[in-house]
């Protein structure tokens, strides 16, 4: 426990699962120092100087995992590598042309990022410690959106409010999600409703949707989104400590380590579609829909394609990006912990076992914690358009993905934002992007430098 706890020491405010959380890891502790080209207008977004204090991991007590036999393989067909559809550029732009200016700053170690308006003038930023502030044409309102601080459990680094998806009908029924740990330690995912002039939330309008018990205080995952179709998929952890200890990745009897998937119009509190893989609950929960995951540290679809891209982070050695072609069926596994990234990791899976590599990786020496982002789908950059934007919390770089006409997939570093810890990504309505900086507490956007 001496070795883990040095390593959440080193990386300052990790208030998130987003380090490799093991025993053996041994990432770097400081961030580069070089910056992302300088801007003439609008200011490039300059981190405060100075270092930020860090936390421990709580240890697990009394927890015994059950015993039960690996689940059968997944028998699905998933879509192979072929030509890929024309939905966007197919060369990286030139990043010289390109920065992160602040939108908002002021906030208590941000986590996600959600647009309650048309046009990205009212923004939701997440506060871990279990706060929802308002952002209106770049203010930062006083009295929060929601406070929830007495319910959430943020003690651990990587516990705390960590998700939120807005209903398809936010602006209709006022309905939104959100993903936090109590504070017991355990999962909670909850609907609140805001008031009808959609400045604030009824902190007694929450109606608790699913409950998941956590055996350590790590690997919680927290994203959640409203897909193509829908539904709600829920993204959740392994259950923490390093190497999967209790099987729960592999495991099809709990929630961890999966990506969940519900109807939150089809009952009361929720109901399972029709078409999730074990719907029917017999050989497995009836609400997952992928497995094989350590960690998802956010979650997108491509809201032109439906493709569906996962951050998931590394144990040891690598971090990487999962991808599922939008009309993939349910029953993915991603391989964890039979693998780490595309690589093996424990013991050789069953023979007809369908694992599904990783469509990016990067080796630890170029970070150590994965942060998934989104596709460009906005109007004001349109040389970013499809390319999935992705970072490392720790050394904030941030990385463009494209496939390539014939199926493959290329990967290239764009922006070195030094001192910047990338904890999420968000979109606005609009399709424009941004990231949260954890441990200085601001929110960044994405915009074209002046000429």
């Amino acid at each position: 426990m001496g070795l883990m706890r040095r390593l959440f020491v080193v990386f300052t405010l990790f208030g998130v699962l987003l380090t490799a959380c093991s025993p053996q890891a041994t990432p770097s502790a400081q961030p580069p120092t070089t910056t992302a080209p300088a801007p003439a207008a609008p200011t490039a977004y300059a981190p405060p100087a100075g270092e930020a204090p860090g936390g421990t991991v709580p240890t697990p007590e009394g927890y015994q995992p059950p015993a039960e036999p690996s689940p059968a393989p997944t028998e699905a067909s998933y879509p192979a590598p072929g030509e890929a559809p024309a939905s966007g550029v197919s060369q990286f732009p030139d990043p010289a042309q390109f920065g992160w200016v602040q939108v908002a700053a002021g906030f208590e170690r941000p986590l996600d990022v959600a647009d309650i308006s048309a046009d990205g003038s009212r923004l939701l930023v997440l506060e871990q410690r279990g706060v929802i502030s308002l952002i209106e044409n770049g203010t930062r309102r006083e009295t929060p959106f929601l406070n929830i601080v007495e319910r959430v459990g943020s003690s651990g680094n990587e516990q705390g409010l960590l998700g939120i998806a807005l209903h398809p009908r936010f602006a209709e029924n006022g309905y939104f999600y959100v993903n936090y740990t109590d504070r017991k330690g355990d999962t909670v995912i909850a609907r609140f409703t805001a008031l009808p002039d959609r400045a604030s939330a009824d902190p007694a309008s929450e109606q608790v949707l699913l409950r998941v018990d956590q055996p350590a205080a790590n690997h919680n995952g927290g994203g959640m989104v409203f897909g193509p179709d829908g539904y709600l998929y829920i993204g959740l952890g392994d259950g923490g400590q390093g190497g999967d200890p209790w099987g729960n990745a592999q495991s099809l009897k709990t929630h961890l380590g999966k990506l969940l998937r519900i109807s939150v119009d089809g009952g009361d509190p929720y109901a399972i579609p029709a078409d999730n893989p074990f719907a029917d609950g017999q050989k497995g929960l009836a609400e997952i829909w992928a497995y094989g995951l350590r960690n998802p540290w956010r979650f997108s679809f491509d809201r032109l394609t439906g493709d569906l891209y996962i951050g998931d982070v590394g144990q040891n050695l690598y971090e990487e990006i999962d991808f599922l072609p939008a009309g993939s069926p349910g029953g993915a596994n991603f391989g964890w912990d039979y693998r780490e990234g595309a690589h093996p990791y424990v013991g050789p899976p069953p023979a007809d076992a369908v694992l599904i590599d990783p469509v990016a990786e990067y080796a630890h020496p170029e970070g150590c914690s994965v942060t998934g982002g989104f596709v460009y789908r906005g109007a004001a950059l349109p040389e970013f358009q499809g390319v999935y934007l992705y970072a490392d919390y720790c050394n904030g770089k941030v990385w463009g993905l494209l496939r390539q006409p014939d199926g493959t997939w290329k990967s290239q570093l764009l922006f070195q934002l030094g001192g910047v810890s990338v904890s999420s990504f968000g979109q606005d309505a609009s399709g424009e992007v941004y990231i949260t900086d954890h441990q200085n507490g601001a929110v960044l956007k994405l915009v074209r430098q002046s000429q």
